[in-house]
């Protein structure tokens, strides 16, 4: 694992050190790292997000759609036919 330092004013540190404390994590490096985990989920979701908002219209999900999708979650539920 690689090292980073990272300089932070007074109230900044006196932040982390709390969050640190209250959350239960085991140091300020710790909470760090989640901090960067959950931005990079954030960052991915928004990404699939803009890619679905960019691509081409789907059919409809209306009720025929729902109806569909229940027989076909019935049949793949159904035992297969023995030979």
């Amino acid at each position: 694992m690689r090292t980073m330092n990272i300089s932070l004013p007074d109230t900044l540190k006196s932040f982390v050190d709390e969050q640190v404390r209250q959350r239960g994590y085991g140091s300020s490096s710790e909470y760090v790292r989640e901090l960067i985990r959950k931005e990079q989920e954030r960052l991915h979701l928004r990404n699939l997000l803009l890619a679905g908002a960019t691509s081409a219209p789907a059919a409809p999900a209306d009720a025929s759609y729902f109806e569909s999708l229940l027989e076909r979650v019935r049949k793949a539920g159904e035992p297969a036919a023995q030979a």
